[in-house]
C-alpha cells in the first residue's frame, strides 16, 4: 500500500498511526532502499517499526511514500543491536553488486555485499531479543558465489544464532512483465514439524539450490512446505506509458539510426517484425557487451529484462514502440520502472532526478514477489506462534 505525501503535512499520513492495520507482527527492515520491501510487508500485514539505509536519496523517495520517523540513515557498521526495537521479523535486501553475474565476483568479501556480515552482527548483538524470523533477499548467483562458499558461510552464521534456514528462488515475471529471479533465505528460530516438507524437491528450489543443499548436509537446512508458484504472464503493455508522438522523450533520427546500426542480424529481424505489426506493440532493449563490443539487443518476448543499476554493470533499458512500418525509441521512464517492480502508484519526489529514480527502482525489489514469499512462508510460521514471537502490533 503506497501513499503519497499528505497535503500540508511534512510526513506521509501513514505516520499518524503506524502499524494500526497490521495483524501479523512487527518488522525491522535493513537496506531499506526506496521502501519496496516495506510495501510488501504492509501488504502482507506487517508493521514496520525500524528501517535503515545509508542513501539519503533513497530516503527522500522512501519518506515521500511511507512514514520515515523510524528511519535510521546511519551506516549499518555504526548500528548496535541494543538500538533495534523488539520485532518479530527482520529483513535484509543487502547489496548484490559483489554477488551479481554483472559484477566483479568479490562475493561476501566485497565492500558492498559483505555488509551482510554487519546485518548478522546486529542480529547477534540483539542477544535474547533476536527476532524469531528473518528474511534475506539477493540474486540467485549468491548460491554459486565462490563455488557455494559464500552462501555456506552465511547459512552457517545464521545457524550459529540458532536459526534453521530454507532457500527458494522466485521470479518477478510471475507478477509483472520483468525477468527478475531472486533468492530468498527464510530463517526461523523454531519450525513446527507440520510446516516441513518431506523433500527439498519443489518448483521454487532451482537445480543450483538443490545441488547446494545436497553438498552441505551438515548445515541446519530445512524444507518448508512449498506451494506452487503463481502462473501469470503479464505483458509489457500493462506497464507502458503511452506518450505522444511529438514527446521530447523519443530519440531523434540520428540516435535512432545509431541504435539500428548496432543491432545484430537477429535483432534487426526482431525490429522488422515489430514494425510489421498492424497494431501498436512494444519491446524492450538494452546494451550488452559481447566479445568486447557493445551493442543494443532487443528482447524477443513481451517483457523487460531485469532492472539493474549502473553500478551493477548494466545500462538503462530502452523501449521500442512500433506499428505499421514505423518504430520509435526512448528510455524507459521512472513510472514504467515503478510498474515493473509492482509499485505502480509510487510517488517520486520532485527533489529526485529521473536517473536517480531509475537507480532507486533498479536497486529495489519486486513488491508482489516479496509479498508472496511473506504470505506463503513467513506468515504461516508467525501465525503458528513461533516461540518468542513478540506480536507487539497485536497488543
Amino acid at each position: 500500500m503506497l501513499n503519497p505525501t499528505a497535503a500540508g503535512s511534512a510526513l506521509p499520513a501513514k505516520c499518524i498511526d503506524p502499524g494500526a492495520e497490521a495483524t501479523i507482527g512487527s518488522a525491522a527492515e535493513f537496506f531499506a532502499g526506496i521502501g519496496l520491501v516495506r510495501a510488501a510487508l504492509e501488504s502482507a500485514r506487517w508493521a514496520v517499526k525500524y528501517a535503515n539505509d545509508i542513501s539519503l536519496m533513497k530516503r527522500e523517495m522512501y519518506r515521500n511514500n511511507f512514514c520515515d520517523q523510524d528511519f535510521d540513515d546511519r551506516d549499518i557498521r555504526d548500528i548496535r543491536g541494543r538500538e533495534i526495537p523488539d520485532v518479530d521479523l527482520a529483513t535484509a535486501s543487502f547489496p548484490c553488486i559483489d554477488l551479481s553475474l554483472a559484477g566483479k565476483h568479490a562475493g561476501l568479501d566485497g565492500q558492498h555485499s559483505g555488509l551482510l556480515w554487519q546485518f548478522l552482527r546486529v542480529i547477534r548483538e540483539m542477544e535474547d531479543r533476536r527476532p524469531p524470523l528473518l528474511l534475506i533477499e539477493n540474486v540467485p548467483s549468491f548460491v554459486t558465489s565462490k563455488n557455494g562458499g559464500d552462501l555456506r558461510n552465511a547459512i552457517a552464521g545464521f545457524n550459529k544464532l540458532d536459526y534453521q534456514c530454507d532457500l527458494i528462488v522466485t521470479d518477478a515475471r510471475w507478477y509483472v512483465p520483468q525477468s527478475r529471479r531472486r533468492l530468498f533465505i527464510i530463517c526461523a528460530a523454531t519450525i513446527p514439524d507440520h510446516s516441513k516438507a518431506d523433500s527439498f524437491d519443489c518448483d521454487l528450489r532451482s537445480p543450483a539450490v538443490l545441488s547446494f543443499i545436497e553438498r552441505n548436509q551438515d548445515l541446519d537446512l530445512v524444507a518448508l512446505r512449498c506451494p506452487a508458484p503463481p502462473i501469470q504472464q503479464p505483458e509489457l503493455d500493462t506497464v507502458v506509458e503511452t506518450l505522444p508522438q511529438d514527446a521530447e522523450s523519443w530519440w531523434d533520427s540520428n540516435r535512432a539510426s545509431r541504435f539500428v546500426e548496432s543491432l545484430s542480424d537477429r535483432n534487426r529481424e526482431r525490429l522488422e517484425t515489430l514494425k510489421g505489426c498492424g497494431e501498436l506493440t512494444w519491446a524492450t532493449a538494452y546494451r550488452r557487451t559481447r566479445n568486447g563490443n557493445s551493442a543494443w539487443e532487443i528482447r524477443g518476448d513481451a517483457i523487460a529484462g531485469c532492472l539493474r543499476t549502473a553500478s551493477g554493470g548494466s545500462s538503462k533499458q530502452a523501449i521500442i514502440e512500433a506499428k505499421e512500418g514505423v518504430a520509435r525509441i526512448r528510455w524507459m521512464t521512472p513510472t514504467e520502472y515503478a510498474r515493473l517492480q509492482g509499485a505502480g502508484d509510487y510517488q517520486i519526489p520532485t527533489t529526485v532526478t529521473g536517473n536517480q529514480a531509475l537507480f532507486g527502482f533498479g536497486d529495489a525489489v519486486c513488491v508482489p514477489a516479496v509479498t508472496w514469499v511473506l504470505e506463503h512462508f513467513i506468515n504461516p510460521l508467525a501465525e503458528e506462534g513461533a516461540p518468542g514471537l513478540i506480536a507487539s502490533a497485536q497488543s
